[in-house]
């Protein structure tokens, strides 16, 4: 009786013993799976040279307006990102389809309005972007695209003397982008009366500051573009409204202020915008709602893509009226 009593004990234990092996291969099989690490991903070969940002530049109606495209890896080989036409913000691409070294996506219209999508089409032709954009409404543009740069930089910044963009009397240094300009100066104030040009200013900049004071009327619109190319919005946003990036004090479409921080319209609220590179900070009416964040790419409405270039600064005129009565740059050295 013994003996078969540790006979069966011992069988049990085996038993147990493979069981439990078996549970901790599995339990480590389903670990091993569930490890993600971004920094070892291991990208595809055939994505590896179309993955990252590009400042793309589209023939649209006889003129040359920029766009931006980025393409990032999710998981393990699938392609999504972010798109950014000639006007209006960043929008999501949730899936780029790469087969045969051509790539396609689709996004529904934005305030283009209508029905459909459009269609983004496109391969990778010695190290350049080149491929059509086929609307919504069935029209047909062809665009080319180079990598967007870095805009690393290093070291302190050394800053320059203050230049005054706005004279306080006139339009001297700056020009409308089009006939239907809406822009004077009246008691001092820079005035943009109603929606028309946008003003640009003949000087361009790379790295600077930017002390702004504008404002703006009940449900104003407007912003300021950096280099020409980074939209901080000016908007008469509620105050009990979530910040957003679409929103005073954003980036168009990028970044979100961490504070709704707008003293509302009809008062005089102001920037002051730092840009080294990508990164900005702006403080607005005294308080910062951006901290040295990346701006990813050119946002709607920009004047070009090359983002390698020093460019003005523009007062987004197009929209509702606005005011301004200072605009103070200082210019990296």
């Amino acid at each position: 009786m013994f003996k078969k009593i540790v006979g069966y004990s011992t069988l049990m234990c085996l038993l147990a013993t493979s069981v439990v092996s078996c549970n901790n291969t599995q339990t480590d099989k389903k670990e091993k799976e569930e490890i993600h690490n971004a920094a070892t991903q291991t990208i595809p070969e055939e994505s590896k040279d179309l993955i990252g940002r590009w400042d793309l530049t589209v023939s649209k109606e006889g003129k040359e307006v920029p766009s931006w495209l980025e393409v990032k890896l999710s998981g393990f080989n699938t392609l999504v990102g972010a798109f950014v036409a000639d006007a209006g913000s960043s929008r999501p691409v949730s899936h780029i389809k790469l087969n045969a070294g051509k790539f396609s996506f689709e996004i529904p219209p934005q305030w283009e309005g209508g029905d459909g999508v459009f269609t983004i089409e496109g391969e990778l032709v010695g190290g350049e972007l080149k491929g059509t954009i086929t609307s919504n409404k069935g029209n047909k543009f062809t665009f080319t695209g180079v990598k967007a740069p870095y805009l690393t930089r290093t070291g302190e910044a050394q800053w320059g003397e203050p230049i005054e963009l706005f004279n306080g009397k006139d339009l001297t240094g700056w020009k409308p982008s089009s006939e239907d300009n809406k822009w004077s100066v009246k008691d001092g104030i820079l005035t943009n009366e109603k929606a028309g040009a946008n003003l640009i200013s003949d000087q361009k900049f790379e790295d600077f500051k930017l002390i702004a004071e504008f404002r703006y009327g009940t449900e104003g619109n407007s912003g300021i573009y950096l280099r020409g190319r980074y939209e901080v919005q000016i908007e008469d946003s509620p105050k009990d409204r979530h910040p957003g990036a679409l929103y005073f004090g954003g980036v168009y479409g990028f970044l979100a202020p961490n504070e709704m921080v707008a003293l509302g319209p009809n008062t005089w609220n102001k920037y002051e915008i730092t840009l080294r590179g990508r990164l900005v900070t702006i403080v607005a009416n005294g308080k910062t709602i951006i901290s040295n964040q990346e701006i990813p790419g050119i946002t709607g409405g920009a004047l070009d893509s090359k983002e390698g270039e020093p460019g003005p600064i523009y007062l987004q005129g197009d929209h509702t009226g606005i005011e301004f009565r200072k605009i103070t740059i200082i210019p990296a050295k």
